[in-house]
């Protein structure tokens, strides 16, 4: 085999010559020579002609190679399914109306040493696509979609963001403690320090700090790691994007939190109108806003509430097939009724407002009832968008609710939080009335891309190791 060029000098793509040349006649030709380069999805030899479609990033067109004028025929035909190709040649369109390429010269780019699948019905199998995204991207047209459509949406957030104001930063992904979420970290060592450090679970408590540095309005989006199973809601790494904004509250989040999904509904999908998994979803402004508390009373035709006796909640919840541990308090037990009975069936778009402070360490409490804090999910075809709350601005209340977190960790609980001193000192610099949020990218990847499972939107999902 010769020897691979180092590059190849491509002149057009395929969606380009397909728009440049939309009106050429069948059986024209033309004098205008072109170079396209990409990887064959489909070889057919028919005796002293040949062809062959060449896949782009952009699109498809037809190599038309002739024993008369190809270079190289026999071994143009010979060619294999997902071999890389680079061709030269006028731009024709054959009898049966195919835009093509007649080829002078070519050059392979690239050998395909394993089997590409099959062109027409793709690679069907989930572990084969999940694990070999470089084939399933390839072959199957639907999983380029979403990559693209991915990009675009956090293309358009950013320029959304920044037209309202907020500024883009970066936080460490090494932390000296977990913090900012209730979540088990990752720990890691770093060697020249001689300590443990953790990949971040969230990077709330960094952006807090900038805040009260002076930074009124900030954003950040990047991977987080959270130590927890597999699930189609649920992958250990994934991105989110977290903004804090100064002066501002919970209920002014909810506001932007519908426009921008409205807005990248409308960007992505044309329509605020969505068919997800079959079934019809309205996502246009405003959604309806709901207590927890109200919520579960719909759900289960049962009222219950943060002030609900202890051992009610634990009966109920009991009944509902969850096993409730003793450590948990009312605002714990609330939390978990309303996941066992509730969320499932909310398919909204609807806001869950006004969560238990015994699971909200980070929130500010409610200004109506401090059992409770200002705090919101956004609920979407049964499954939570992000978390939001008017910030916990009181250094010492927050030094407290670290220590609650502190001693719950000690019990055993791992997904509790350490007290964070640089934090608190921050803090006690003074941070003005701020409201944040974070919503999970790849939940809005699989709402607009119409996706059942997490790993679908993403590229490299974490799989368990093959045997």
């Amino acid at each position: 085999m010769a020897e691979v060029p180092y590059r190849f000098e491509r002149t057009d793509e395929a969606r380009a010559l397909a728009d440049r040349y939309a009106s050429l006649e069948a059986g024209a030709e033309t004098d205008d020579e072109v170079s396209v380069a990409g990887r064959v999805m489909l070889v057919r030899p028919m005796g002293r002609l040949a062809f062959a479609t060449l896949r782009d990033s952009s699109g498809e067109i037809q190599l038309f190679a002739t024993q008369n004028e190809t270079a190289g025929f026999e071994d143009f035909s010979a060619l294999s399914l997902g071999d890389w190709v680079g061709a030269t040649g006028r731009v024709v369109r054959t009898r049966r109306r195919e835009l093509s390429v007649l080829v002078r010269d070519w050059v392979l780019l690239a050998k395909a040493r394993r089997s590409f699948g099959d062109k027409w019905r793709g690679v069907s199998d989930i572990e084969t696509r999940l694990r070999r995204r470089e084939v399933d991207l390839w072959v199957n047209e639907r999983t380029r979609g979403v990559l693209a459509l991915r990009s675009r949406l956090v293309s358009l957030l950013r320029r959304r963001l920044e037209g309202l104001g907020f500024v883009e930063v970066e936080t460490p992904m090494l932390h000296p403690i977990p913090g900012g979420a209730l979540a088990k970290p990752f720990v890691t060592h770093h060697n020249a320090l001689g300590t443990d450090l953790y990949l971040r679970i969230a990077p709330e408590l960094y952006l807090k700090r900038l805040v009260v540095g002076g930074c009124e309005k900030v954003f950040e989006i990047g991977r987080v790691f959270r130590n927890e199973g597999l699930s189609p809601r649920h992958n250990p790494e994934f991105t989110m994007l977290e903004l804090y904004q100064a002066y501002a509250d919970y209920r002014d989040l909810a506001e932007l939190v519908e426009d921008l999904v409205s807005e990248l509904s409308y960007e992505l999908r044309g329509s605020t109108r969505l068919l997800y998994q079959g079934r019809e979803l309205e996502l246009t402004p405003p959604w309806r806003r709901a207590t927890m508390a109200e919520l579960i009373a719909e759900a289960t035709g049962t009222p219950a509430d943060v002030h609900t006796p202890v051992e009610e909640l634990r009966r109920r919840l009991a009944a509902a097939g969850s096993e409730p541990l003793e450590a948990w308090g009312a605002g714990k037990l609330l939390l978990e009724l309303y996941e066992k009975t509730t969320e499932p069936g909310l398919w909204g778009p609807v806001f869950v407002m006004d969560f238990p402070a015994e699971v909200s360490p980070l929130a500010r409490r409610h200004r109506l009832d401090p059992d409770l804090v200002e705090r919101f999910e956004p609920v979407v075809a049964g499954r939570e968008l992000g978390n939001a709350f008017s910030e916990l601005v009181d250094p010492d209340e927050q030094r407290a609710r670290f220590d609650a977190q502190a001693a719950a960790h000690a019990a055993g609980d791992e997904e509790a939080m350490a007290i964070d001193e640089d934090f608190l000192r921050a803090l006690e610099y003074g941070l003005p009335p701020t409201a944040g949020l974070g919503i999970g990218i790849d939940r809005l990847v699989m709402l607009f891309a119409d996706l059942a499972n997490i790993r679908e939107a993403i590229a490299f999902p974490t799989l368990r190791p093959e045997r």
